[in-house]
């Protein structure tokens, strides 16, 4: 503390580069500083801190980290405490740029893996960016003195040092249920679950917190379609609605709920906070969303089982595009979603190619199959569960056909789910469908693509360029990878962290001799072995601001790269 505090003396009035002298380790009452990084100048990305507490300065008991998912809950909910302390704290500092800043990677509505706080080899590691103090370019000692000295360790002292057992324990024992609810789907053959009571609509459109309770319909489960789950920490089980695996339709009118439902299925991948209101809408861990995306490019994707004999013989076995068209940027979705083992689709049909979807009997009358070259999605989605064991739960109002085709089928109406499939059924028998199958007996192939090395270039003149630009871009070298219509992607942190994954498999030549599912399952054991840190540069020091994405998202960023260059091999 001496140290710093006469360094911080010395350099005061000097030019910000001075700052590059404090850099290091400095011992204080209860915890140690540690020195990172210095920005350039006070305009530049912030400083980069760790302040490491021995856990015997914590109330933190070693029930809390019995499972990875207990730890990665203390984990969360000490970055929430740490996040609340700096807003309580303020900005104190005056002067140019980002002086006087703290921050912390701050957690949204999911718990997700982060290296924000870790706490592991007996200590808890706080992970902070700061912005030294300046007044133009000259060194604000004193300012820093008072950010190092007293605003950061009382930040530690209202969150660290005072952490509340009830709050931690309520924590951990929510995730406990989230995950006995997970084995119970899985051992079951459930593909998603919305618990009672679930609030599922969401403050607004730009924010993920939930509708106020007075606002909002709870949900309530059809009695044909509800299941209780026994967990943990509570006498009573947890009861709602059971999607099982196969084919489910969310159907009803426009305006009552159907991709309100749809959405809370999809974040339903991750678990969620105290509070959300969907504690209790889990979902299999690799369902995907699917969307049509007119523009994105296309590497040699196999999307013969939707898409034969095009025009002009262009080929769809290794279907290659710089501007895909509403269908086969569909189609391309779906190959690329189970080449990376996707387990169940999600699909919403107003962010659906209309012609990718749906060819009634009329049209079939019309334009004959051989001057078709699109094969619909009703006449493969059985397949695709016969084939691959791959379910589907799909939002559609404007197309009956697909009750031929559904194994459940969920009404909502005013936010109310009805289970209506035996009256569904009962309409696809009494008005017969005029409409021809037109997809063969078999889904089809799905072809294994290899990346090859020259697919990723971060170079950017003479340096190399790697950069999350919010959540949905990231600048690699001088290209974007647009990420806008990736919807499971929901934290920046994530995006960062995918941009160092790609980054990694340039700088250790990883790309050349394995298929995308093979480097997916390389980054998901090197991730659950060492940490999200190991594919930085700086995983013995500070290691940035990342959360853990799923290797959908991983693989969707992969895919988007204009970049990109494969070879294919055949996989059945």
């Amino acid at each position: 503390m001496k140290n710093l505090k006469q360094l911080l003396s010395r350099i005061d009035g000097k030019g910000y580069k001075a700052y590059k002298d404090i850099r290091g380790r400095y011992r204080f009452e209860r915890f140690h500083l540690v020195v990172d990084y210095v920005q350039g100048d006070p305009f530049a990305s912030p400083s980069k801190i760790r302040c490491l507490i021995p856990e015997h300065e914590t109330i933190i008991g070693r029930q809390w980290l019995e499972t990875p998912e207990r730890k990665e809950t203390l984990e969360d909910h000490i970055a929430r405490m740490v996040a609340k302390a700096i807003d309580r704290s303020g900005k104190h500092a005056g002067g140019t740029g980002k002086s006087g800043l703290i921050a912390i990677d701050r957690p949204g509505q999911e718990v997700l893996k982060r290296t924000a706080v870790l706490v592991e080899n007996g200590k808890v590691t706080v992970c902070l960016s700061v912005g030294l103090p300046a007044r133009g370019r000259k060194v604000l000692g004193r300012q820093a003195e008072k950010l190092f000295f007293q605003q950061i360790p009382e930040i530690l002292r209202l969150s660290v040092f005072s952490l509340n057992r009830q709050m931690i324990q309520a924590a951990v024992k929510l995730r406990d249920q989230q995950l006995a609810v997970r084995r119970y789907m899985k051992q079951h053959d459930l593909v998603a679950f919305v618990g009672d009571g679930a609030i599922l609509p969401r403050e607004s459109g730009i924010s993920d917190r939930p509708l106020p309770n007075q606002e909002a319909v709870p949900f309530e489960t059809p009695e044909s379609l509800r299941v209780e789950i026994p967990v943990p920490h509570r006498s009573a089980p947890v009861s709602g609605m059971a999607v099982k695996r196969g084919i489910t339709l969310i159907v009803g009118g426009g305006y009552h709920g159907k991709s309100t439902l749809l959405e809370a299925i999809e974040r339903g991948v991750y678990d969620h906070i105290e509070g959300d209101g969907r504690e209790f809408v889990l979902t299999d861990a690799a369902a995907c969303k699917i969307r049509a995306e007119d523009g994105r490019k296309v590497t040699q994707v196999d999307i013969s089982p939707f898409i034969k004999n095009l025009p002009f013989g262009k080929d769809t076995e290794r279907f290659t595009t710089e501007n895909a068209s509403g269908s086969t940027s569909q189609a391309a979705n779906i190959v690329e979603a189970l080449e990376a083992g996707a387990s169940a689709l999600l699909i919403d049909e107003d962010t659906s190619a209309t012609n990718f979807m749906i060819r009634d009997s009329r049209m079939q009358a019309l334009v004959a199959k051989d001057k078709e070259p699109i094969t619909p999605f009703i006449d493969k989605v059985k397949q695709l569960h016969e084939d691959y064991e791959v379910s589907t739960i799909l939002v559609m109002g404007g197309s009956g056909d697909y009750f031929d085709v559904a194994d459940t089928v969920v009404m909502m109406d005013q936010y109310r789910p009805f289970d209506v499939t035996e009256k569904a059924r009962a309409v696809a028998q009494s008005r017969r469908s005029e409409r021809r199958q037109e997809g063969g007996e078999r889904f089809g192939r799905i072809t294994e693509r290899i990346p090859l090395p020259v697919s990723l270039n971060s170079k950017k003149g003479k340096k190399e360029k790697v950069t999350a630009r919010g959540l949905k871009r990231i600048q690699y070298g001088t290209k974007d990878i647009e990420l806008e219509q990736v919807e499971q992607l929901v934290d920046a942190s994530q995006t960062r962290a995918i941009g160092e994954i790609l980054h990694d498999l340039e700088k250790r030549n990883r790309l050349g001799g394995k298929s995308v599912k093979q480097l997916l399952d390389e980054i998901e054991e090197q991730i659950e072995r060492h940490g999200l840190a190991s594919f930085t540069p700086f995983a013995e020091q500070h290691p940035g601001e990342l959360a853990r994405p799923r290797i959908f998202e991983i693989a969707a960023a992969l895919n988007r790269m204009r970049t990109l260059q494969v070879k294919s091999q055949g996989n059945g």
